[in-house]
């Protein structure tokens, strides 16, 4: 039997850290799953298919050709998982795939970055239901040729991303739909699309050797009420200027691996940016000035 590491080991400091960190991720998914009447049982089995699945990933990574027993037996070892179980999950096991961006997402984000569907004030202009250029019909065929116009805005107006004007012929894109509203569902798959994507992001800059994510956050304390309504404002103001650069980039380089590279693997990537304040305590005697982590 292992022995535990000594409490002055930096590896037992490294232990305390790292199970810190657990618990710092794992408590607002508790609050989640409580709220929602999620009961232990059925979370602790997702974790265990995760690990399960993660420690399949690194065995097969080692040895590709493991026999089906040798794998369970190493995934029993990493995970402390008993063989049995690890059979059972591994014979019914689903892998976590994120969620393919759906076309009604792709369609709004275009209507709201390309400068030839926007106003002056630059704002999604209402279009044309119909017509083969700047139209909703002509916006949705920049998108997709697989899918019909009428279909995907049946889609957008059932999500809460586009409205019809009261003669029907007019389409209008609803201001900041990103997460529609009354959608549960979407909102689940978006918290684990968004959160999972910059997770795996953080843990593999934290395994790896050097940084291959871009994760940075911005600290400040000492905010007012009054002041975080001002920074709500610069931080949507910010998220409007990266959009409106990243969208159109993005669309160009998708379009030239496309025609120029249509044999090369494809990689797939988010870029995000979060915000999160709550009470702090002792504020009067614990202003400090923005810092970067």
């Amino acid at each position: 039997m292992s022995q535990p590491a000594d409490s002055s080991t930096p590896e037992h400091a490294e232990q305390q850290a790292l199970m810190g960190a657990v618990q710092a991720l794992m408590l607002p998914l508790a609050r989640l799953v409580v709220a929602r009447g999620v009961a232990f049982g059925e979370v602790e089995e997702a974790l265990k298919r995760a690990m399960i699945q993660a420690a399949r990933e690194a065995a097969l990574q080692a040895k590709p050709d493991a026999l089906p027993h040798r794998l369970v037996s190493r995934i029993s070892t990493a995970t402390g998982i008993n063989r049995r179980e690890v059979t059972r999950l591994v014979d019914t096991r689903s892998d976590v795939r994120p969620p393919r961006r759906p076309l009604a997402v792709e369609v709004y984000a275009h209507w709201l970055s390309d400068p030839r569907y926007r106003d002056h004030l630059g704002q999604p202009s209402p279009l044309p239901r119909q017509g083969v250029s700047l139209s909703f019909e002509s916006l949705a065929r920049e998108i997709t040729s697989d899918v019909h116009p009428r279909s995907l805005l049946d889609d957008m107006l059932r999500l809460g991303y586009a409205r019809l004007s009261e003669s029907g012929d007019q389409v209008e894109a609803v201001p900041d739909a990103f997460v529609a509203s009354g959608d549960v569902v979407r909102s689940y798959q978006i918290l684990g699309s968004n959160i999972g994507d910059h997770l795996s992001g953080a843990v593999a800059n934290v395994l790896g050797n050097g940084r291959q994510h871009f994760d940075q956050a911005i600290v400040a304390d000492g905010l007012t009420d009054a002041s975080m309504d001002a920074v709500r404002k610069l931080i949507v103001g910010q998220w409007r200027a990266v959009f409106d650069h990243l969208v159109p980039a993005l669309e160009r380089l998708i379009s030239a691996d496309r025609e120029q590279r249509p044999e090369a693997e494809r990689q797939r990537v988010l870029i995000g940016l979060y915000s999160f304040n709550q009470a702090q305590e002792n504020a009067a005697s614990g202003d400090q000035p923005a810092d970067e982590s």
